[in-house]
């Protein structure tokens, strides 16, 4: 039966001229695992508000939202609040209290469940977790990965009949990440629990699907499933920018010009890799020119830092240094200590031993208008913290003045910004009203009207869509050739491994293994690209899809070559 069935469902926020939502036609079954993918803004955000009455937005609806043959918007509170359960993209915003097991109790407590039936339910679900080992830990000592998975058990363990997630991954570590979609599988064929996802990260999710829906500019532009999606899309459009999100192994199958329904998973991918290209034919290694490194702009020498006196070293002894015109990205599992290292190079945090240095001079020689204009810039993890005005362009305008830009310089300067970022038409919007791609698009915008000649980026690409990730890469790109020194600390492996000169494992307070990216991944097996899991035993080198379909193109080549001789 339809556990949801979603008829002509139009949707507008108050102030806007056109639909968030418009015409949106589908129906899931129970049971189901449904993927929602789209561009950041295509309306993905809204709509799963839309199933869930109590974050239901306020604006003009029209159409029907049914749940069980029910209109949605009639259904007891009490219902709708244990039946279909929640879990937001920032696992920050849906912790309330301060211990991880009163967060388990907190929604029962709400429902007016007996106590001794509370804690039985809060046992059963911290021990199938594996919650049980840190259950009377404070939240706020629990890392992203934890804390999403408190978020995930908190809505779980009032039974719900459906399972909404606005992408839950996107603050995670690759690992914490994958191990939250496979208790998401469990939950889901263990139970038979509904589960509906926008993600925009489908590497591990896309497999698990029975329907795939695509969201564009608020309407439902394809639905299928997850094998067949790819295909419908090259047929609608050869170039279509989603086809940038697919997974690793579907996007290797069209990029080599292969038709029908694709492979999706790491498994699929390697299995049609080896079919299909005969491993006795290698291409010829080249190897990479290195350019000349310029002059050093960061070092970090011996830095030691924690944030009280009786706490555990954060950073212990890390060393680094990096050189003008040169990317160099940090990956690290989530609470490691990456941003801490990122704050100590921007001056916000001060090491009690060791030195780090800004173009040879010590930071703390710095004042704070010499180090922030013209020299160092910031984009923080969380966006909203940059914004202060109701629009983009009014926070433009503001940091403007503090820079000393004419209005002429920063009409300029941000037309150049808005084309590189394509975000004109996010300028005159509220911040607070962008998806938060879109948010985080903004913010760099205007980080980058500072003109800084080192650039600290935190998760830049959180909350991105696949085809924003490559026009920021485009973007890096642009900037590491005016000479920028770029330090990136991310999740996100596989743009790391597109962007940058050298990356490097943070990992127990220092850094680890700072090396240029082929060399870094080819070496790691279980914290690389799925690319380099795909295809190593093929090209060991390959690290990203273009890389596998150039080599699997040479090898072409070479082997009708050959067949010729």
């Amino acid at each position: 039966m339809d556990l949801f069935k979603i008829e002509n469902l139009n949707f507008t926020y108050p102030g806007n001229d056109g639909h968030t939502l418009n015409a949106i036609d589908f129906s899931v079954k129970q049971g189901d695992f449904v993927v929602l993918f789209g561009a950041s803004g295509s309306g993905k955000t809204t709509l799963l508000k839309m199933l869930k009455p109590e974050l239901t937005p306020h604006g003009e609806k029209s159409g029907t939202v049914l749940y069980k043959g029910e209109a949605l918007e009639t259904l007891d509170r009490r219902i709708t609040a244990r039946e279909i359960g929640y879990v937001m993209q920032n696992p920050e915003t849906q912790i309330v209290t301060a211990k991880v097991w009163h967060e388990l109790a907190f929604g029962l407590e709400n429902l007016g469940e007996n106590p001794s039936v509370i804690r039985r339910k809060v046992g059963e679900i911290a021990n199938y977790f594996g919650i049980h080992t840190w259950f009377r830990q404070k939240t706020a000592e629990l890392s992203g990965g934890q804390k999403q998975l408190l978020n995930l058990a908190s809505v779980l363990v009032m039974e719900p009949d459906v399972l909404i997630l606005d992408e839950p991954t996107s603050q995670l570590d690759p690992i914490a990440a994958t191990n939250f979609i496979h208790t998401l599988e469990k939950v889901n064929r263990d139970f038979g629990l509904t589960v509906i996802m926008a993600e925009h990260r489908l590497e591990d999710v896309m497999a698990l699907a029975d329907q795939v829906i695509l969201l564009e500019q608020g309407t439902v532009l394809l639905t299928g499933s997850p094998e067949g999606i790819g295909e419908q899309l090259k047929q609608l459009d050869e170039h279509h920018p989603m086809i940038h999100a697919l997974p690793t192994a579907a996007k290797v199958f069209y990029g080599l010009n292969f038709r029908g329904d694709s492979p999706l998973t790491v498994r699929e991918g390697k299995q049609f890799l080896t079919e299909n290209y005969n491993p006795s034919v290698q291409p010829e290694k080249k190897e990479k020119t290195k350019a000349e490194p310029g002059n050093v702009v960061i070092e970090l020498k011996d830095v030691w830092f924690r944030y009280e006196r009786d706490l555990p070293d954060v950073v212990r002894g890390a060393n680094l240094t990096v050189h003008e015109g040169e990317v160099v990205s940090v990956l690290g599992g989530n609470g490691s200590g990456k941003t801490t290292l990122l704050n100590l190079m921007a001056g916000q945090l001060r090491a009690y031993r060791g030195q780090v240095l800004i173009n040879g001079k010590k930071i703390q020689k710095y004042s704070g208008k010499e180090l922030y204009r013209g020299n160092i810039a910031v984009l923080p993890q969380d966006p909203q913290a940059l914004f202060l005005k109701d629009t983009v362009r009014e926070d433009y305008n503001e940091i403007a003045k503090a820079v000393g830009f004419s209005k002429e310089q920063l009409e300029k300067r941000m037309d150049v910004i808005a084309d590189q970022l394509d975000i004109h038409h996010l300028l005159e919007q509220n911040p607070f009203d962008l998806s938060g791609g879109e948010q985080q698009k903004a913010a760099l915008g205007k980080v980058l009207l500072l003109e800084p000649k080192i650039l600290l980026l935190d998760e830049p690409t959180k909350g991105m869509d696949a085809f924003s990730k490559e026009t920021l890469a485009n973007v890096i790109s642009r900037l590491r050739r005016q000479g920028l020194a770029i330090v990136i600390v991310t999740h996100d492996i596989e743009f790391a491994a597109v962007v940058s000169d050298r990356i490097g494992l943070y990992f127990d307070g220092e850094l680890l293994a700072m090396e240029p990216p082929i060399e870094f991944f080819s070496k790691n097996h279980y914290y690389t690209t799925a690319a380099s899991r795909m295809a190593r035993h093929l090209f060991p080198q390959a690290i990203t899809c273009q890389d596998i379909v150039r080599a699997c193109e040479v090898k072409e080549s070479i082997a009708y070559e050959k067949a010729l001789d």
